[in-house]
This record gives structure tokens, C-alpha cells and sequence, in this order.
């Protein structure tokens, strides 16, 4: 497996804004872990994908009304299940066997925040959206400086769509709230940098540092 610390020959540059956005970088621990269990990385991705569309075709179903929500919500439910069938190809060609696996804490701390009335419930969706597809895009440059080939070739193509889910969670949530939603993100984002560096029993694409 790769040291952490080679030549990062496949590097990708984020945009400051998204780095900014997050309250902390992905801890060098988590990128061991992930190196350590590549199966177990590319089953939970796969995942995400899945979850990732399935959230964004639950907002298109309950906020009808929302033309703007609609338009973007469409759009990533087909990219993220695209990406899904294309996780499913890649493990089926390494041979590995996608099976279902236990949610981590992310998502769940993060929404288990969520005010209950709209429509503050759908701006705190929206900025979690935001979160998860940033903290996303962020791990994936991670690893791809430690990744084979191909693999990386694959993330270096995610980076760019999950940054621009992350600019639409984020534009839309400002666009549909009635008040600043600078106080929020300010909260969610610590929330989230709580969860990314505290430790995890079991390694997620999400999780938290080895316990």
C-alpha cells in the first residue's frame, strides 16, 4: 500500500473556498485507514452515491413548489446514481462484492440538528448537503495522490462534480432562506468537524480517526 507521504505526482487543488468552508482538514489517520481497507472504501462509496440520490429525490418529492430545488435536485439524483453504477462496475472488475454495510454517525449527526419546520428544515438539509459533498470532494483529493491509477483517475473525475454539488446545496439554501444562513453553516460546520476528528470503531468513507 502507499506511504501517506510519497510523491504526490496526482494531486488535486481545491478551490479556497470549499477549504474554507470546512472547518478542518481530514486527519493523516483517516487516509491510513482508508488505504488499509480498500474494499471496504469502495462498498461504502458506493453507498453514499446511492444515499446521495436517494436525499436528493426526497426533496424533489416533498418540495414541489421550489422550481430552482427541482431543477438542481434532478440533475444530481441522475449524476450521483450515474456515479453509483460506476463505483458497482469498478468493484465488480476488482473483484470485490458489494454488500450492505452499517451507516457511520456522519450523516446522522449532523441531521439529527435539523429544526423540524419549514423552512428552516429544508435550508438545514441544503447546508448538510453542502457539508457531505464538500467533506467528499475533500477526501477524495486526499487519496488520490495514494491511489492506482485508474482509481485515481476515477476520483479526479468526483472532486469536480462533488464540488459542484456543494456549491449548489450551498447556493440553494441561501436562496430559499429568509434570513442569513451564515450562523448556521457557522454551527453545522463545527458540528461536522467534531464528527471527522473524533474517533470511529469501524472505518466509513465518512468516519471519524481509528479509536
Amino acid at each position: 500500500m502507499p506511504d501517506i507521504l510519497e510523491a504526490t505526482r496526482h494531486d488535486v487543488e481545491l478551490p479556497p473556498d470549499l477549504l474554507a468552508f470546512l472547518a478542518c482538514p481530514t486527519p493523516d489517520a483517516w487516509v491510513d485507514w482508508a488505504l488499509a481497507n480498500p474494499e471496504l472504501l469502495l462498498i461504502d462509496h458506493a453507498q453514499c452515491e446511492k444515499k446521495a440520490a436517494s436525499t436528493a429525490m426526497s426533496l424533489l418529492y416533498r418540495y414541489v413548489d421550489q422550481p430552482l430545488l427541482l431543477t438542481k435536485m434532478s440533475q444530481l439524483a441522475r449524476e450521483e446514481l450515474l456515479h453509483f453504477e460506476q463505483v458497482v462496475k469498478l468493484m465488480e472488475s476488482r473483484g470485490i462484492v458489494y454488500r450492505h454495510l452499517s451507516a457511520s454517525r456522519y450523516a446522522e449527526g449532523l441531521r439529527c440538528h435539523v429544526r423540524p419546520q419549514d423552512p428552516d428544515r429544508l435550508v438545514d438539509i441544503l447546508i448538510i448537503g453542502a457539508f457531505i459533498e464538500a467533506r467528499s470532494c475533500e477526501r477524495f483529493a486526499r487519496l488520490i495522490p495514494h491511489l492506482d491509477d485508474d482509481l485515481a483517475k476515477f476520483y479526479r473525475t468526483l472532486v469536480k462534480s462533488e464540488g459542484r454539488h456543494y456549491e449548489d446545496y450551498l447556493m440553494l439554501a441561501r436562496h430559499l432562506s429568509v434570513v442569513p444562513i451564515d450562523e448556521r453553516v457557522a454551527f453545522f460546520a463545527g458540528c461536522e468537524s467534531q464528527l471527522i476528528v473524533t474517533p470511529d470503531t469501524a472505518f466509513r468513507f465518512h468516519s471519524g480517526v481509528p479509536d
